[in-house]
């Protein structure tokens, strides 16, 4: 089977439970292949492990500005002007 450029190719073991679920969900949930339905695990894993580290960034930054009432009425007035 010839694959696209830039698609490698894996093979997995999984025990019998584990790929009578990937079945499950290739079958009710309408992936093509169990292929399609593990690179949308691991992409979501991205995207979860980026989220979490743009968080971890933004939780260790330092402090710009006070977040209070002012803050948050200067950004209603920008949202309704633009």
């Amino acid at each position: 089977m010839a694959y696209p450029a830039g698609m490698g190719t894996m093979n997995i073991s999984l025990p019998d439970a584990l790929k009578s679920f990937v079945d499950e969900q290739v079958a009710g949930r309408g992936y093509g292949t169990s292929s399609e339905y593990v690179r949308e695990l691991i992409r979501a894993d991205q995207d979860r492990q980026r989220l979490r580290r743009l968080l971890l960034e933004g939780a260790a930054s330092p402090s710009t500005a006070a977040v209070d009432d002012a803050y948050f009425d200067a950004l209603r007035a920008r949202a309704k002007a633009g």
